[in-house]
């Protein structure tokens, strides 16, 4: 008689995003190499930008006002009536495929390049009617989502959020990290395991590293 053998669950990888945001763009990526090499899965969640700054508007630059009040509601719309209608799992294919037009691809945040990415993962094309929605259906799943990332780390950092349950099984949620070019291979694996070790010591609470390039999406 043979046995049956339970393989162990994976780590869940709790992940928020905006697919506005170039450099979660970036970690993102990395997070999926992570998971080619480590036993996690990445779970999917979104975030909005433009929730994060509507207190804050007043405070902006004009150019990055604007964004926020218009283009950056545009595509979380999109997403987040995907999810509440198609479920959860589409989430990462979306993202995918909307970042490789948004960012890799230099199509920017349009309604061209969401619809694309709609058609990219077999998505209904009439979901593109949530780009323009002032009165969105979804406004509180998408507050709702937002609000749970970001009160695991506060209000003042951005996207990305992940979370991962430490040793004790509560979870260990940080900002970041913001990393370009994502790492591949080991590296990657060696930019995680070292990730979670700061993250996991309860009196740590920022690194930063000065740069002075912006994102590199060549090696994506």
């Amino acid at each position: 008689m043979s046995e049956t053998v339970t393989m162990p669950a994976k780590t869940p990888v709790d992940f928020w995003f905006d697919p506005l945001c170039p450099w979660a763009w970036m970690t993102s990526r990395w997070v999926l190499e992570v998971e080619k090499l480590r036993d996690i899965e990445v779970r999917w969640h979104i975030m909005s930008l433009a929730v994060l700054n509507e207190p804050k508007l007043d405070e902006l630059p004009d150019e990055y006002r604007e964004l926020l009040e218009t283009k950056a509601w545009q595509p979380i719309r999109v997403v987040t009536a995907a999810w509440q209608k198609h479920g959860s799992e589409i989430l990462g294919p979306l993202y995918t495929a909307l970042g490789t037009r948004i960012h890799n691809e230099g199509q920017g945040p349009t309604r061209e390049a969401v619809a694309g990415a709609l058609a990219d993962v077999g998505l209904p094309a009439d979901l593109i009617g949530y780009f323009d929605q002032k009165d969105f259906e979804f406004d509180a799943e998408l507050r709702a989502s937002h609000k749970e990332g970001i009160d695991k780390v506060g209000q003042d950092v951005g996207t990305p959020v992940i979370a991962v349950p430490g040793d004790d099984g509560e979870q260990i949620a940080f900002f970041g990290p913001v990393v370009t070019p994502a790492p591949k291979g080991e590296e990657a694996a060696r930019l995680w395991d070292g990730t979670l070790a700061v993250a996991s010591v309860p009196g740590f609470y920022e690194i930063k590293r000065t740069r002075t390039k912006g994102p590199d999406f060549s090696n994506l």
